[in-house]
């Protein structure tokens, strides 16, 4: 299996396991904060801000393997992670507490 179909097949689970990270952690926040109308308000919600993420990490993780991987792959590997991190922290941060709320 060259580089490239790795990229194809590690893209889009990375992507994935970084999207629901990401929405699992907001929905803890969230409980603990008693943030939200109710569960399924704040379900739907995260279905929709999981799936952005998903697709941002997903094209990130595709950059990072099918071009920086062809050199290092574990340079791109590397990379992926510490991106997926920062993109899952930004996502916590900006929807920590809508409208200001504090916990």
């Amino acid at each position: 299996m060259t580089r490239g179909q790795w990229g194809c097949v590690v893209a889009p689970v990375a992507g994935v396991a970084t999207g629901v990270l990401g929405s699992v952690l907001l929905a803890a926040v969230w409980r603990a904060c008693d943030v939200g109308v109710n569960g399924a308000a704040n379900g739907l919600a995260l279905i929709f801000y999981g799936a952005l993420l998903t697709i941002i990490a997903t094209a990130w993780w595709g950059v990072l393997i099918g071009y920086v991987g062809r050199r290092s792959l574990p340079v791109a590997l590397l990379g992926g992670m510490a991106g997926g991190a920062v993109m899952v922290w930004i996502f916590v941060a900006l929807l920590q507490v809508p409208h200001g709320y504090r916990c």
